[in-house]
């Protein structure tokens, strides 16, 4: 396969009677980018659905403070998502795919926040330094190398219309949330009548950009580093969570032996406040006490959000 090879779009008459045949039809859908992004990142699909995170979700075993972080992660990850989009949206390597008033979600989640936060939401959160990461290399995509933002959009946004709809249902079930839609926001596409009608518009003008084979590829490479930002983000919050299995509980906090270095542990946040780690060489004696604070909190936001991401994938 030629790594000149372009989309069927733009091949003259003689071309396409002469490329009938069954082989030559499933070589060229296996070079549609939608169909390569799905293959491309199966292996991935497999090692996101067997995380806990996952399993846990889609059983209901979802705390309600857990999703408000979660939304909080959403919301820092579709404002990078969507700045980038619109700094773009004239780019014709993405343009086709800018459907700004159909998907774009920040002024969505903008109101769940309100609802979980109130008023004063931005007072009360900031960006972990994982999810600073994922941010970062969006940006550096949508400054750099745009055509590379198709990933990005293509795994939130058809995610979001596949087994978004599910979490959100699991959401409402177990956290007894508004039936209404409040705190849900975020999963509600008014501007879209038929989901599947539109994933498969979405999927055309993605199968329809000009990218050689070459720039398909690398969107293929993008997407899978993105899971691979969250697969990381999984492994830590892992290994959090089995520290914080190992603690037992007295009035609500947690007792720790006090042993470890608090410079070596991934999870402390250097803006809480001193009086709260006071005596304590490891962050993990205080984690429950500190859960109110957000440096601490979004790390576990990020890990819901993005298996909820993952999840969405899964049922694509």
């Amino acid at each position: 396969m030629s790594v000149e090879l372009e989309t069927s779009e733009g091949v003259d008459e003689s071309e396409k009677k002469s490329s009938g045949t069954p082989e030559k039809e499933n070589h060229t859908r296996m070079a549609d980018l939608s169909e390569l992004l799905k293959e491309g990142t199966k292996e991935a699909h497999d090692q996101a659905e067997n995380t806990k995170f996952v399993k846990d979700f889609l059983k209901g075993n979802i705390k309600k403070e857990l999703f408000k972080l979660a939304t909080t992660a959403l919301y820092f990850t579709y404002s990078a998502l969507e700045e980038e989009m619109d700094r773009n949206k004239d780019h014709p390597a993405f343009a086709p795919l800018y459907f700004p008033l159909e998907l774009h979600r920040k002024e969505a989640l903008t109101k769940d926040m309100e609802y979980f936060f109130g008023e004063d939401w931005e007072e009360q959160v900031q960006c972990s330094e994982a999810a600073r990461k994922y941010v970062e290399r969006i940006h550096y995509v949508g400054q750099n190398e745009p055509e590379l933002l198709v990933a990005h959009a293509y795994t939130r946004y058809m995610g979001d219309l596949s087994g978004g709809q599910v979490l959100k249902k699991v959401a409402q079930r177990a956290l007894k949330l508004p039936s209404t839609g409040e705190g849900t926001q975020f999963y509600l596409f008014e501007n879209v009548d038929n989901a599947q009608q539109f994933k498969q518009l979405y999927r055309a003008r993605m199968n329809a950009l000009d990218l050689n084979l070459k720039t398909k590829e690398k969107i293929v490479e993008e997407a899978n580093k993105a899971f691979e930002y969250n697969m990381q983000i999984f492994n830590e919050l892992d290994h959090a969570g089995s520290l914080l299995a190992n603690e037992t509980l007295e009035d609500g906090l947690p007792l720790h032996d006090g042993k470890g270095d608090m410079g070596k542990c991934p999870y402390y946040a250097a803006k809480q406040d001193k009086g709260v780690l006071e005596g304590s060489s490891c962050p993990f004696q205080t984690a429950m006490a500190v859960l109110s604070k957000p440096s601490l909190q979004f790390i576990l936001a990020v890990g819901v959000a993005l298996a909820a991401g993952l999840l969405a994938w899964y049922y694509m």
